[in-house]
């Protein structure tokens, strides 16, 4: 009886250990901020939920929502978006396993990277209809009206697709016109009205920063937030930088050649 009682205290014991453990692996982000309607399948999302790997995040009209990703990373989703964490992984300990790969269906994103993409550039991808978005130690917003646009605000980042690469730098806007099309540069004025309006409500959430969430912004909400001069200057630089880029500037392209 004794000894079946020592096997029970174990197995239990290693049932909690695994369970951590795969909490510790496929735990993601926090919402660090969140406005109107956002869910996590069919079940509504609250401030401070946790997000798992694998999880499919829509936000409805008029919501927005701000995600903190274990490593730092920091992803704002703007209204009407659908996004998924497709394979997130990271270990403060073991980089070689780092994954950062995301899935943008619809809507528009802003990302700020953290210690996965420092760690390893190779490590991240953000996926979207039109190409595969590479990073470099970027804050970048990607909005999807068909065709694709970008905004670089620091960094760069670097369309994939089988058109070839387009490599945007800081304060670079970009279009993507379909998966078959090469990323090209284009001015801020190229931009139409909804991606325009897009940057524009993501580059001004209030608590966001160049390095992630401001202090003490963890548990705030976006509702009716205001910002600092100081705050301003760092989360709009995506827009006030890239407005002043003219079509083409920091922009370096390398085309596929065709299949015989």
């Amino acid at each position: 009886m004794e000894q079946r009682g020592i096997l029970r205290t174990l197995g239990w014991a290693l049932l909690g250990f695994t369970a951590a453990f795969a909490g510790a692996v496929h735990a993601a982000a926090n919402v660090q901020s969140l406005r109107g309607s956002v869910q996590v399948g069919t079940q509504r999302v609250n401030l401070n939920d946790r997000i798992t790997t694998g999880a499919a995040i829509t936000t409805a009209p008029g919501a927005q929502a701000v995600l903190r990703f274990d490593d730092g990373q920091v992803v704002v989703l703007n209204e009407n978006t659908s996004f998924r964490i497709t394979d997130f992984r990271y270990r403060k300990e073991e980089p070689r396993n780092d994954r950062a790969i995301f899935d943008l269906l619809r809507g528009a994103l802003r990302i700020i990277s953290g210690a996965v993409a420092s760690r390893s550039q190779a490590s991240f991808q953000l996926r979207i209809p039109q190409a595969t978005i590479g990073i470099r130690g970027t804050d970048f917003m990607v909005a999807i009206v068909n065709p694709a646009f970008i905004s670089v605000g620091t960094g760069a980042v670097g369309a994939t697709n089988a058109g070839g690469t387009a490599v945007f730098g800081a304060g670079s806007f970009g279009s993507v016109a379909s998966s078959g099309a090469l990323a090209v540069g284009i001015p801020a004025s190229a931009v139409p009205p909804a991606a325009s309006a897009a940057f524009s409500s993501m580059s001004s959430v209030a608590g966001v920063v160049a390095g992630g969430m401001a202090p003490g912004a963890a548990s705030s909400t976006l509702a009716g937030a205001t910002m600092t001069p100081a705050m301003a200057a760092g989360v709009g630089a995506a827009v006030a930088v890239g407005i002043a880029a003219a079509a083409g500037e920091n922009v370096t392209t390398t085309h596929h050649a065709p299949t015989p």
